[in-house]
C-alpha cells in the first residue's frame, strides 16, 4: 500500500490530504498556520505506519470540492470521494458513517446520532467519533449538535463549526 499527500486551501487555511491506493485516508485541519509542520505528517505516518510521500496535485479533486462547498453549494463529499476508513473502526467508524448521512443545512443531536448507529445511549462516544474522524469537513460533524440545539465544540475551535453550520445555513 503506498500513502501519499497533498494540500487543499480552505477558509481555515491549508488541510493535509492523505491518500491511500483506496482514497481519501485522512484530511486534517492543522492547528498551525503551517500545515507543512512535521508533527501533523508524523502523526498520520505513526497512524498509517508508513511515510506518506508527497504528491502534489493530488489534493486537486479535494479542492474543487471545497471550492463549491465553501461556494455555498451542497456538496455530499463522499459522493465523490472514496474514503478510506482504515484509520478508524468499531463503534466510531459506524457513527462516522451515519453522520455521513446528515443532509446540507441540517443537524441532530449526538444522541440521535448514536440510534441511528444502532446503539441508543451512547451520545458520548458519538462526541469522541466526531472528535476523533480522520475527516474534517469531509464528513460533516459539525452537523452534529448537543440535544439543546447549542452547537458544542469542534476540537479547538468552534468558531470553525458555527463558520460551517452558518455557511449551510444561508446556502
Amino acid at each position: 500500500m503506498t500513502f501519499r499527500y497533498d494540500f487543499a486551501p480552505t477558509p481555515f487555511g491549508d488541510a493535509l490530504a492523505v491518500f491511500s491506493d483506496e482514497g481519501l485516508v485522512r484530511f486534517d485541519l492543522s492547528e498551525s498556520d503551517d500545515p507543512s509542520v512535521p508533527w501533523l505528517l508524523e502523526n498520520v505516518a505513526s497512524q498509517l505506519r508508513a511515510v506518506p510521500e508527497p504528491d502534489p496535485g493530488a489534493a486537486d479533486e479535494v479542492t474543487e470540492l471545497l471550492d463549491a462547498y465553501f461556494g455555498g453549494s451542497p456538496v455530499r463529499f463522499h459522493d465523490h470521494l472514496a474514503l478510506d476508513w482504515r484509520l478508524i473502526d468499531g463503534f466510531a467508524r459506524t457513527a462516522l458513517q451515519t453522520i455521513t448521512t446528515i443532509e446540507w443545512g441540517e443537524t441532530i443531536s449526538y444522541g440521535e446520532v448514536a440510534v441511528l448507529a444502532g446503539r441508543p445511549g451512547a451520545a458520548r462516544a458519538v462526541g469522541t467519533a466526531c472528535r476523533l474522524s480522520p475527516f474534517s469537513i469531509v464528513v460533516p460533524v459539525h452537523r452534529v449538535v448537543r440535544s439543546d440545539g447549542t452547537t458544542g465544540q469542534y476540537g479547538a475551535h468552534p468558531e470553525r463549526k458555527r463558520f460551517l453550520l452558518d455557511l449551510e445555513s444561508h446556502g
